[in-house]
């Protein structure tokens, strides 16, 4: 059997073209990739009445990425897919077990008699079409944007379906328009629609668009909007700066979101709440951050404050299973995303490449919150210390091996939410398969 024979008939299938026209356009150009990750995840809840209070998983985790090339011609045109695998190691006991000493389903999806499943998988596929420098994309989606982001922090990656439109035809400006139906939860094989924290009805539809200017070389500045149906309207703002100060960089990073209430939300219909302190489930956010960091011969220092306003907590899609919020307090643990909550983050990091290790990379951050508006009192302040050491294996046959360590520690005044020590340790290896 010829080389490329299954993908060129697909492209044949899905394009019109001939075999041969087919393999030459799309896989000659084409890029395939099998990123493997072992992950063990220990988390221990350190306060509450809920028992019991810790869970231990280990996994594998496989996800196989092919990006074809496009066809010739003024309309290229091509597809993607994305297969992921997770396998369990170890769990725990059954969520439903009287004596069991650790809950599963950090790591797995839950079988219906509450044991974590041996195995979860599911297949994307994107098909693309490009003319000059503008793309459009139908299908799977992993956005990294203001308004949306994908959450890589367990052991398969969240991904979307819809469609998005992205252009870098004008000088110096990237433009993205997008909408979206579905999100995956980054522990299962299903795809759900759409809410926020706080709300308990799904809708199937989430929009957006804006861009990204470089004013020069130094200055970028981003616009953004987005609107999720029956919930909420957002602006965002941005500007990412870096000036050179002797032999280092000062990078300055500037955000703010404008949230407020859209359609159910607004009209404050059952089930589509937000979550926040005296709002009546209605969303109302203003965040405003500032992040500024030197790096300097494979030192970094990062000081940052954010701020949040408005009576409910800080809006995003979030279904429940695990999502990421694009605030500058996103951490291991927590997010510091409430209502009225006014966060300082100090963050350190060390390449040590500058000390003869190259490969070797390790940071440390603390955050502390305060001011969260709550019926409680002094149940108002939070924090945060994380602790992360990476490497990368440089040469021998463990070559790109990546190692990643990773400790943290929250402990919070704040109703509802329990402090906790979590670890995970990662070893992750991406076979270039073409």
């Amino acid at each position: 059997m010829k080389r490329h024979t299954l993908a060129s008939a697909i492209a044949a299938s899905l394009f019109g073209l001939s075999h041969s026209a087919a393999a030459s356009a799309l896989i000659e150009d084409s890029k395939a990739t099998l990123d493997t990750r072992n992950f063990y995840f220990n988390q221990d809840n350190r306060s509450g009445d809920a028992a019991p209070s810790y869970g231990e998983e280990w996994g594998q985790g496989f996800v196989l990425n092919f990006q074809s090339g496009y066809t010739k011609g003024p309309v290229g045109l091509g597809f993607d897919a994305i297969a992921q695998l997770g396998i369990r190691l170890d769990s725990g006991g059954r969520t439903s077990k009287a004596d069991r000493s650790r809950n599963p389903g950090n790591l797995f999806p839950l079988d219906s008699n509450g044991r974590a499943a041996d195995e979860f998988s599911r297949i994307d596929f994107a098909a693309k079409a490009r003319i000059a420098n503008t793309e459009l994309r139908y299908g799977v989606l992993q956005p990294k944007l203001p308004v949306l982001t994908y959450n890589d922090g367990r052991l398969l990656p969240q991904t979307f379906r819809g469609a998005q439109i992205s252009s870098g035809d004008i000088d110096k400006l990237k433009l993205t328009v997008g909408e979206i139906r579905q999100a995956s939860g980054r522990a299962s094989s299903d795809y759900d629609d759409l809410r926020i924290a706080g709300g308990s009805e799904r809708v199937d539809r989430f929009r957006y668009a804006g861009g990204d200017y470089a004013l020069t070389e130094n200055l970028t500045t981003s616009y953004y909007f987005a609107e999720l149906k029956d919930y909420y309207r957002q602006h965002y703002l941005g500007a990412v700066h870096n000036l050179a100060l002797g032999d280092g960089k000062l990078t300055t990073d500037l955000r703010y979101f404008d949230s407020n209430a859209h359609g159910a939300n607004d009209d404050q219909r059952a089930g589509y709440g937000a979550s926040g302190f005296n709002n009546n489930g209605e969303v109302d956010n203003r965040a405003a951050s500032a992040l500024f960091t030197f790096s300097q011969s494979g030192h970094s220092l990062g000081l940052g404050y954010q701020h949040l306003s408005g009576n409910s907590n800080f809006p995003f899609i979030n279904n429940g299973d695990g999502a990421t919020a694009y605030l500058i307090t996103d951490s291991q643990i927590g997010k510091f995303q409430r209502a009225g909550e006014r966060t300082w983050l100090a963050r350190y990091g060390y390449d040590f490449t500058a000390a003869g290790v190259p490969g070797l990379k390790a940071t440390a951050s603390y955050l502390r919150g305060t001011d969260v508006d709550s019926a409680v009192a002094g149940a108002d302040s939070e924090w945060e210390r994380d602790l992360r050491v990476d490497y990368k294996v440089q040469s021998g046959y463990l070559k790109d091996l990546g190692i990643s360590l990773r400790h943290a520690s929250l402990r919070s005044e704040v109703a509802g939410q329990r402090d906790v020590d979590e670890v995970r340790a990662i070893l992750s290896y991406s076979f270039v398969l073409r």
